[in-house]
């Protein structure tokens, strides 16, 4: 995978880092329907596959995540979830556990599927899949990708301004299906 710098939107950001990567496209109804470079993908606003891995330790805090100002997407902004888009011909459980280790180094522990959602805001056409970890060991982050975390209660971890729409969407929907609760 090459990874390209490309001129940002705001010219106070630094440029954004494209992997050339072949994700996953899918129709507006979530079949699969070829494969494009991550760089095509966002110009022609194809629908795709992401994971969304939410990470909770004993306590019950989320693991948040503050996006590289060289991200492509929501540069600087607050993750509540790790993950990201599926690969061309990846099954989406291998998309969660390879984007888990490689952004937060968390390997070997088990994930639990709690469904899926559907994203179609700011141009980006998602079908999400929803995965919850509990995990209370060291975190390894990815350099190129996560700037820093924190944990904190899902309720303040909501309350924050600078959350991702996407992964913002994720937890609502994990809350209203019963996966998680406020004031745990």
């Amino acid at each position: 995978m090459t990874v390209t710098a490309q001129t940002p939107l705001d010219p106070t950001l630094p440029a954004p880092l494209v992997a050339d990567e072949s994700i996953q496209l899918v129709d507006a109804r979530n079949r699969p329907c070829g494969s494009a470079s991550r760089a095509l993908m966002r110009r022609f606003r194809f629908w795709h596959r992401a994971t969304y891995v939410v990470v909770l330790n004993r306590r019950g805090e989320i693991c948040v995540q503050r996006r590289t100002l060289t991200k492509e997407v929501f540069p600087g902004g607050l993750d509540l979830a790790a993950g990201g888009v599926v690969g061309a011909g990846e099954a989406v459980h291998v998309a969660a556990r390879r984007e888990l280790a490689e952004e937060l180094g968390i390997r070997g522990v088990p994930l639990r599927h709690a469904g899926g959602f559907r994203y179609d805001r700011g141009g980006n056409h998602i079908f999400g899949s929803l995965y919850l970890v509990e995990y209370d060991g060291p975190l390894t982050l990815q350099a190129e990708e996560v700037a820093d975390t924190f944990w904190c209660p899902l309720e303040e971890a909501l309350a924050l301004e600078e959350i991702t729409p996407d992964t913002r969407q994720a937890v609502e929907e994990l809350i209203a299906a019963g996966w998680l609760e406020m004031g745990r």
